[in-house]
């Protein structure tokens, strides 16, 4: 528990007065004031959490965490487990989505396995911190020990910690693990209150018969379990996964060193559900990437407050509406820096 306390500790609450300063410096700009919307809100929100004035953003780094769940004994996925390590090797070789759109956008990919169900062969690029060999089926009983919840975040924290070293400007959330829609379900179903059927989706393409039996799993599990919504740990322990853990560690990490972290979809945003709990200060470091087709997507940026940066009907995850995300944010943050201004470019302003 020691690093997950002394990272807790070093979060602090956001300057908002830097957002007033810097949009003075916008509103100077050759434009008419506001006319960049969005992207004047990320370069603002970039300098309050990074208290840089001029930031800029060389290092992106996404995280892509990996693990397996013991509730898929319950038929509530349109894919078999095999799939996990399948599409870690695919991560490795470059071949998946992710890896992609981080080069489009010039980030580089960790991948780390959190809790595969088979050993991973070893790889250069491959990070082993593996807890078990996948979370127990949470239809029967707490998918972790308290321990193993506990472990999990600090593992993601370490994972950040080392990739820090490298560089971080920004960092995002990625993850893969076959039928972690399900215990992502149960997250935002107690932390926001929501009944399972209002957070719920297909996942990765179920029928109506898998979607029913899904949720009278989420709701077995919560009333076997009976997590306390207000303890992230206990909700992480009782229906949540390894790499849902590794990526809330990410998450408080990034808040501690007071970097922007950009939220994915679903699964990433449960993740970000259960950093919250932990630490509510660090909704104010988190940036959502893209709005997810799942439906429990929605409901998170409206418990948190987040504003998703782009909604283009993706539900992939790995953290591809994040990688898209970051070359928004970048563009922001490049107008702040780059831009002419009214008196640089003797350009004459609206008159008053």
């Amino acid at each position: 528990m020691k690093l997950f306390n002394e990272t807790i500790a070093k979060i602090e609450k956001i300057d908002f007065s830097l957002g007033a300063d810097t949009q003075k410096r916008l509103d100077f700009l050759t434009k008419p004031q506001g006319s960049l919307g969005r992207l004047e809100e990320l370069a603002k929100q970039i300098v309050e959490i990074t208290r840089v004035k001029n930031p800029s953003l060389p290092h992106k780094v996404i995280f892509v965490m990996a693990g397996d769940h013991g509730v898929t004994q319950e038929g509530i996925s349109a894919f078999p487990q095999e799939v996990t390590p399948q599409m870690v090797y695919n991560f490795l070789q470059g071949g998946a989505g992710i890896n992609v759109l981080a080069k489009h956008v010039g980030a580089r990919v960790v991948v780390a396995d959190l809790g595969v169900a088979v050993d991973l062969k070893p790889h250069p690029q491959l990070l082993s911190r593996k807890i078990n060999y996948g979370t127990k089926n949470m239809a029967k009983g707490p998918a972790m020990t308290r321990e193993e919840a506990v472990r999990s975040v600090e593992n993601g924290i370490t994972i950040f910690e080392e990739e820090f070293k490298r560089g971080i400007s920004i960092a995002a959330t990625g993850e893969m693990g076959i039928g972690n829609t399900t215990p992502s379900s149960a997250i935002v179903s107690l932390i926001t209150g929501q009944s399972p059927e209002a957070v719920t989706g297909r996942g990765t393409g179920i029928d109506d018969g898998a979607w029913e039996r899904k949720v009278a799993v989420i709701k077995k599990a919560i009333e076997i379990n009976k997590p306390n919504a207000k303890d992230g740990i206990d909700v992480l322990m009782k229906v949540g996964g390894y790499e849902i853990g590794g990526l809330a560690g990410v998450i408080l990490a990034a808040a501690s060193r007071r970097l922007p972290i950009v939220v994915d979809g679903f699964i990433s945003s449960a993740a970000a559900l259960i950093a919250y709990t932990i630490e509510p200060k660090v909704k104010d470091y988190m940036i959502a990437g893209h709005a997810s087709v799942e439906q429990g997507h929605k409901v998170v940026c409206a418990y948190l407050g987040l504003k998703p940066i782009l909604n283009l009907d993706l539900r992939l995850g790995e953290g591809t509406g994040a990688a898209l995300a970051i070359g928004v944010i970048e563009a922001g943050v490049k107008i702040l820096n780059e831009m002419a201004t009214f008196e640089s470019a003797q350009v004459s302003q609206k008159e008053s």
